[in-house]
């Protein structure tokens, strides 16, 4: 069973269609997607893509002190489903930051650089070298009071070395299973169920700093739109009015966020403020849908889903109003666009062949490309480094990376309607 897009009126979930599970992921309240039954809950990752060419070949020596075996698997699964790491194999190979590794048995792996380090309590003492130079690329000492972010965070020392790229497998994920908004690390460990309702919970959107989610819930009858303080647990109300309230995105300041509404009788994008309040500024004005709206980093304007065309499709307008501009033409529907970190790629979700996949398009030359081929591939989601995109995956969760060149299903609770990946924060 596929997803299709089409006008209607939403209405909050009833009892009797509790035997399947129906969320609106796009065209919020006004599109029903309709989801695979067949939800799982993966135990490990599984990984699919591209063998070991253009890899950097690594090697990850176990960590000498406490936990430093568990530390050292972390850091060899981050790094493998980054897609652009071979993790070479040394057996049980332990080595401490004051060791010097046996310099000919690295390179007889194949392996160009090693990661080693002792691990002293909370922190880590953490070395990368060159094999063949035999000499030290990096020495840090990493501080973090839990061991798995401990490890996320000398994975993402070893990747921003290696790669020049700032590494994501510190930061978090969000994502809904009908009726809980869960939080997790970037690699689908470390869950947390953050909000639980009633009713249905879609649309998670992580603020700038990481710090609040917005999300939309029907418990009150109908759909409101709310923002959570991940600290505290506190929530407030952001948009309430008349009609559905749908699809939020945070400026880029934190200060406001783009709602879809109905109060004029059919979805519209407006401003509203983060915290709530009667002020609104419209962005769009047509006689057709606008919905899921998403900023340019830049804060210059929006993309968003509208059928004004007389089909799904991606549009882009500044917050000044004025006409909006069509992006996207390949594909039957194109919708739940997001922007790049660099302000450069465009990835959303497109029908193709009666299924729905991620695909990616250049915002300055307009060429696209399709990353995935799952089938009901919905809600993508970029990493605040560019590199991979977060999407919900046939009731789990998939990463694919921004080229297309690797994918891999990482671990979730329940029946995933919608995903985001969270910002840094440090």
């Amino acid at each position: 069973m596929t997803a299709s897009y089409k006008k209607g009126t939403a209405a909050s979930p009833a009892p009797r269609v509790q035997r399947y599970i129906a969320v609106l992921m796009t065209w919020t309240l006004f599109l029903a997607v309709v989801f695979y039954s067949f939800a799982h809950a993966q135990v490990n990752v599984e990984l699919r893509g591209s063998g070991s060419a253009n890899k950097f070949p690594i090697v990850v020596a176990n960590f000498e002190g406490p936990n430093g075996a568990e530390i050292a698997n972390i850091i060899r699964a981050d790094l493998t489903r980054s897609g652009q790491f071979e993790v070479k194999s040394t057996g049980a190979l332990t080595l401490g930051a004051s060791n010097t590794p046996d310099w000919a048995a690295i390179s007889q792996t194949g392996a160009t650089t090693v990661a080693y380090g002792t691990v002293n309590g909370n922190s880590v003492d953490y070395r990368l070298a060159d094999a063949a130079q035999q000499a030290q690329l990096d020495a840090k000492n990493i501080s973090e009071a839990q061991m798995r972010r401990l490890a996320h965070r000398v994975a993402d020392a070893i990747y921003e070395k290696t790669t020049g790229v700032r590494g994501i497998f510190a930061t978090r994920i969000a994502y809904t299973t009908g009726r809980q908004l869960v939080v997790a690390d970037a690699d689908g460990e470390g869950r947390k169920v953050v909000a639980s309702s009633s009713s249905s919970l879609i649309s998670p959107a992580w603020s700038p700093d990481g710090t609040r989610l917005a999300y939309v819930s029907f418990e009150g009858g109908k759909p409101i739109v709310y923002v959570q303080n991940l600290s505290t647990g506190g929530r407030t109300v952001a948009a309430n009015f008349k009609g559905n309230n749908s699809a939020p995105a945070w400026s880029p300041n934190g200060s406001q966020l783009a709602v879809a509404l109905s109060q004029g009788g059919i979805s519209q994008i407006y401003l509203v403020s983060a915290g709530g309040g009667s002020g609104q500024q419209r962005l769009t004005n047509s006689a057709e849908i606008d919905t899921e709206p998403f900023f340019f980093p830049n804060g210059s304007g929006i993309v968003f889903t509208s059928d004004r065309g007389g089909s799904a499709q991606v549009y882009r307008t500044g917050l000044g109003g004025g006409a909006a501009s069509r992006l996207t033409f390949s594909g039957s529907q194109n919708v739940s666009p997001k922007i790049s970190p660099d302000g450069a790629k465009l990835v959303y979700s497109s029908l193709r062949g009666g299924s729905y996949v991620i695909a990616i398009s250049s915002l300055g030359s307009g060429s696209d490309q399709v990353l995935t081929s799952g089938g009901n591939d919905l809600s993508p989601s970029f990493a605040p480094n560019g590199m991979q995109v977060l999407y919900a995956a046939g009731g789990g969760l998939g990463i694919v990376n921004a080229d297309g060149s690797f994918q891999a299903s990482i671990p979730s609770s329940g029946n995933v309607t919608g995903a985001a990946w969270g910002p840094f924060t440090k």
